[in-house]
């Protein structure tokens, strides 16, 4: 008998590789982290003897969620600029918001805020981009959770830093301090193309190949974007990136709501990934992914959030509801969008375009313990005629028991192990009355 650090037996299991569907009587042997098997129940009570045993009767056993993009920090502007249209949310609220607040306590008491809502949401993994993305991996490291930090790129001064060399600079600092730590990696985080130059461009271009890094960038989110990209340079954004060397492998363009069908083959045929973020952008209006055309065509589509500010919840099964139904209007067709292609962006997809795809994203013997138990016992849940489909048609994030992160168990009972729930509670309130006027008493 093989000593294992722990055994889960749920009534499903999803391994998304090889295919999405949702099998039953499987166990999961983990140990020291990792995967070691997924077989079938008797097979496992024979050749396992596990320090702990998780018997989960009625759930479902997924690989964790990715969250591939998002801005952690602003859970602390959850609510603080609603109802607007795209260009006055940012220019009017956001960026005077941030040039008055930002800073390292700030970024630390909003992501710690974010992660603990992911976590409790399942989602394992988060790819951020924001400002301070040192003091992001700090609270990474100290919650458990597997994060990539955007090393964020701007013409403009922030309190981050002055210019675009000294975000690249500052951003290579913060390569270096945690490439070793082995659930931290990082992306190039050119903010947009309508905030950074051609110069800094071309430079992440080179240090991105360097450093076998991808590059995350907000692209074609408006159609005032586009207009003002050809008013300005006489191309649209996409074909200024591919002038620049940008289109390739690595990039990883969010939102992509304004792409004509050349564009869509471009990041078929360069390999580029979308990250689509479909309640932000039904919520700030700024239009509509063409998903089922990106998919058809061969696009690797994961998802994102976006940040508290656009979409208030940082809740990734509301994404994969919304982009399957949404994927089906703009579509036209009942078919587009299936359960099985939505879950697939929240998992192996999101993995894909982080370069983490060897890691996690599916469960898969040697690939890090990061899963989820979902609990479909619940009334509005019955019957399961269909598992798959009651994940991504009806469950919700109030319906994750356990989460754990490289074999570590971070959320048991649906309550958090490592963080202090209370502690973040008590943080996020002081700064709300702090953002609302009223003081830090």
């Amino acid at each position: 008998m093989q000593r294992i650090d722990a055994l889960i037996r749920p009534r499903w299991t999803i391994r998304v590789e090889p295919r999405v569907a949702a099998e039953e009587g499987l166990a999961v042997a983990v140990d020291a982290g990792r995967i070691v098997a997924v077989l079938p129940e008797r097979e496992a009570e024979a050749r396992f003897t596990p320090a702990a045993r998780h018997e989960r009767p009625d759930h479902v056993l997924l690989p964790g969620l990715v969250n591939a993009h998002t801005h952690a920090a602003m859970a602390l502007l959850r609510g603080y600029a609603d109802d607007l249209p795209f260009e006055r949310w940012l220019r009017e609220r956001i960026w005077p918001v941030e040039k008055e607040w930002i800073g390292p306590e700030f970024v630390a008491d909003g992501t710690r805020l974010a992660v603990a809502e992911m976590l409790k949401g399942g989602i394992t993994c988060f790819s951020d981009m924001y400002y301070f993305p040192d003091v992001v991996g700090e609270v990474a490291a100290e919650s458990g959770i597997r994060a990539v930090l955007g090393m964020i790129v701007l013409d403009a001064p922030t309190a981050w830093a002055r210019d675009a060399d000294e975000y690249v600079s500052k951003g290579l600092a913060v390569h270096d301090r945690y490439k070793a730590e082995p659930l931290i990696t990082t992306a190039f985080a050119p903010h947009a193309p309508y905030t950074v130059g051609d110069e800094a461009l071309e430079r992440i271009r080179q240090l991105a190949d360097e450093l076998d890094v991808p590059i995350h960038m907000h692209l074609h989110e408006t159609a005032a974007e586009i207009e003002a990209a050809v008013a300005s340079t006489g191309r649209r954004p996409l074909a200024r990136l591919d002038a620049l060397g940008l289109v390739t492998p690595a990039l990883i363009g969010v939102h992509a709501t304004q792409l004509e069908p050349k564009e869509t083959a471009l990041l078929a045929s360069a390999g580029a990934s979308v990250v689509h973020c479909p309640r932000s952008n039904a919520k700030l209006a700024s239009g509509a992914c063409p998903v089922a055309e990106l998919l058809a065509a061969g696009v690797n589509v994961a998802l994102g959030t976006d940040g508290a500010a656009s979409n208030n919840r940082l809740d990734l099964w509301a994404e994969m509801q919304a982009a399957a139904l949404l994927g089906k209007h703009v579509a036209r067709d009942a078919a587009a969008v299936p359960a099985a292609a939505a879950l697939a962006m929240a998992t192996i997809n999101g993995a894909r375009a982080l370069n983490l795809a060897g890691e996690i994203g599916s469960l898969v013997p040697g690939k890090a313990a990061d899963m989820i138990c979902v609990d479909l016992a619940d009334l509005a849940l019955q019957p399961v005629l269909d598992p798959l489909s009651q994940l991504v048609y009806a469950a919700s994030r109030h319906d994750v028991t356990d989460v754990w992160v490289a074999g570590e168990h971070l959320v048991s009972d649906r309550a958090l192990v490592r963080l202090d729930a209370h502690a973040i509670s008590a943080a996020a309130q002081r700064w709300g009355r702090l953002l609302r006027g009223g003081g830090a008493s």
